[in-house]
């Protein structure tokens, strides 16, 4: 169960770290990250931590399918994290 952790932890601050880089490019007209990178990084568990991101950067709040899909996205991995606490 450890390298579930250790994969939710490392996944989700990859997460959090592209919305924030993405976020720094975008303020100084710079080469962006692919839309795609971030939906990828979501989908394979890194949706949580995208999600923090955006909000706290405020950065593609005002794009409908990252405002709703990411955290629809973060429910079955919330699953799959509050089934592993349960197994402690």
């Amino acid at each position: 169960m450890l390298w579930l952790w250790i994969f939710y932890i490392l996944i989700n601050s990859a997460g959090f770290l592209l919305m924030a880089a993405d976020k720094r490019k975008a303020m100084k007209k710079q080469w962006r990250i692919k839309e795609q990178t971030i939906w990828i990084t979501a989908i394979i568990g890194g949706a949580i931590g995208c999600t923090a991101g955006m909000f706290l950067f405020r950065h593609k709040t005002k794009h409908t399918s990252f405002r709703l899909g990411l955290p629809i996205i973060a429910l079955p991995h919330l699953y799959i994290i509050i089934n592993s606490l349960s197994s402690v």
